[in-house]
């Protein structure tokens, strides 16, 4: 309060010789303050006039931005609503055909297992009528190859023809090939032991002896007939023979019918061995070796008889009959009948599983007979 009046105090009392001072208007000193102030109130309402237009600008852009974004959700929402919309008929739709399908599915399993039903069925008709067929087609090989093995069997017991035994054989184990069923497998072994046999016992008596035969039957005109002074036979040594010999040079007997003695026995003697020779060769070709070899033993009698042992091409024709006769010495026969037998038995066997497997069969219903 003091300070504040003393100024005032000083003024009034200051004296009046000094100098005047102009006259200025009365205004206050802090003025100038006053209207920086006002200069910077009035920027700082300018400065917040514009911030806040500024933020009513950022504000009205946000907000701008704002729904056009919501806009374009809005649009992007109404899309997936149609979108939705449409899968949810198509899942309908969708839902339908299943539907469809599975009665359409239910309907085709059912047509199948029928199908199938009927498919069984006629599989099993076909696998009786093939087992018919093959039945019947195993049933007449199994028939040939019976006759053929008994064919083979006689013609060897009647005519001791193994050659053509041996081709019946083979035949029949060519029928046995065919046939299907496995039971038969183990008989074409039998089949092919007896074949084997044959075959060897065909291989004794091959063209080589025919041959042989004939060429002696061409030397035979050739041969020199034993000489009319000697003796009959040097090597007889029984009584009669002894007898003979004495009286021989006492009584001689002889005929004569108006030709040469010695051409008639050089002529019939020829023709007798030749026709043993001929009937040899017959009896090879029918395959029967006692005829054969009594043959083959006439004509070696009758060359030691009649011709002239001493020669040489009648002791060559001699060794040639007897290699013959030593070759057809009557060997081990062949026993057949095996095979037969056991095809035999292998078929009444078979012929016993069908009936014997069999179902019984079932009463038909309403008491109606099957």
């Amino acid at each position: 309060m003091n300070n504040d009046a003393a100024p005032n105090e000083t003024a009034k009392v200051a004296p009046a010789s000094s100098r005047p001072v102009a006259s200025r208007p009365s205004e206050p000193k802090g003025g100038g303050s006053a209207l920086a102030l006002a200069l910077l109130l009035a920027l700082l309402a300018i400065a917040g006039t514009a911030y806040v237009g500024w933020q009513q600008w950022q504000r009205a852009r946000g907000d701008a931005a704002a729904a056009g974004t919501v806009a374009q959700l809005d649009t992007r929402v109404a899309t997936l609503e149609t979108s939705l919309k449409a899968l949810d008929d198509d899942r309908r739709s969708l839902s339908a055909r299943l539907r469809d399908a599975d009665d359409v599915n239910r309907g085709l399993r059912e047509e199948v297992l029928g199908q199938n039903e009927r498919l069984r069925n006629l599989e099993d008709a076909v696998a009786k009528l093939s087992e018919k067929s093959l039945s019947s087609h195993d049933a007449m090989l199994l028939d040939e190859t019976e006759s053929l093995l008994r064919m083979g069997k006689e013609r060897y017991e009647l005519f001791h023809d193994a050659a053509g035994a041996a081709a019946a054989y083979g035949l029949a184990d060519q029928a046995l090939s065919g046939v299907d069923d496995s039971a038969f497998y183990g008989l074409r072994q039998s089949v092919a032991a007896e074949h084997e046999a044959l075959d060897r016992a065909a291989a004794s008596h091959d063209s080589a002896a025919l041959a042989k035969l004939q060429q002696l039957r061409g030397q035979i005109g050739s041969l020199p007939l034993r000489p009319l002074d000697a003796p009959a036979s040097s090597s007889s040594s029984g009584a009669w023979a002894r007898i003979g010999q004495a009286l021989s040079s006492v009584v001689r007997i002889g005929r004569d019918n108006g030709a040469p003695m010695a051409v008639a026995d050089a002529r019939l003697s020829r023709e007798l061995v030749a026709l043993d020779l001929a009937q040899a060769e017959a009896a090879l070709l029918a395959h029967d070796g006692t005829a054969y070899r009594a043959a083959l033993k006439r004509a070696d009698t009758g060359l030691a008889g009649q011709f002239d042992a001493a020669d040489a091409t009648v002791k060559t024709v001699r060794d040639t009959l007897a290699g013959l006769i030593r070759d057809a010495a009557p060997g081990t026969p062949v026993e057949l009948g095996e095979a037969l037998t056991e095809l035999r038995n292998l078929r009444a066997v078979h012929a016993l599983k069908p009936a014997a497997g069999a179902a019984p069969t079932k009463p038909a219903a309403n008491g109606a007979r099957p």
